[in-house]
């Protein structure tokens, strides 16, 4: 168990399995930067967030919900939590995640989804088989089972966060496509570190003067 004080960001699980480098320069050197990118999923997240709960029909909708897991260490807000009962009239909950973009490659979508659900299911004590991300590039939504796999990869990340935060160092750039929708490309500059290449090189590259 930990205390509250001992909590880590859910949202720095995703940013983890994303890319070590980010968790870092946002969890430890607590860096950020706003691009076009962010500043969309901050207004998606926002509007999620609108509404505190709703009902309808047999189903309450929560917004916004604050999570929490003594077992894991975390905390933060999921977008939407949908609590009903089905067929069976058995109690069900099922957490959705708001993303501006598409599917990445890899699982740190679908981990940041499932940390939320062990919340959830440490808070209200109820089973959350399945849940869901809806990414707005594509208007279409990702339905996620919460499966032993899914489980013990979210637990076995969130401990390797746990460690690499505690060590508090920032890794080495590894470029990639990814790269270049990230916010904080223009600090973490990936194609400088693992390169190594001159500033002014890089520069004279990016501004087509070579």
């Amino acid at each position: 168990m930990y205390s509250e004080d001992d909590f880590i960001q859910l949202s720095a699980i995703q940013h983890f399995v994303f890319c070590q480098r980010q968790c870092a320069l946002i969890h430890v050197e607590r860096v950020w930067i706003e691009n076009m990118f962010t500043a969309e999923g901050r207004v998606m997240h926002d509007k999620a967030h609108e509404e505190r709960a709703e009902k309808r029909k047999d189903a309450i909708i929560e917004r916004g919900m604050s999570i929490k897991s003594y077992k894991l260490g975390l905390s933060g807000k999921s977008d939407v939590v949908e609590f009903y009962k089905d067929k069976n009239g058995v109690e069900r909950v099922f957490p959705i995640e708001y993303k501006r973009g598409k599917p990445k490659n890899g699982n740190c979508d679908k981990i940041q989804l499932c940390a939320q659900a062990l919340c959830v299911e440490e808070m209200t004590g109820l089973f959350v088989a399945t849940g869901a991300i809806f990414y707005g590039k594509t208007r279409r939504r990702l339905d996620v089972s919460f499966d032993e796999i899914l489980r013990r990869e979210t637990i076995s990340a969130v401990r390797e966060l746990r460690s690499f935060l505690d060590l508090a160092e920032t890794p080495k750039a590894v470029y990639g496509k990814k790269c270049e929708m990230c916010s904080l490309v223009d600090i973490c500059m990936p194609k400088i570190v693992e390169y190594g290449l001159s500033v002014e090189y890089y520069l004279k590259k990016e501004i087509g003067e070579l």
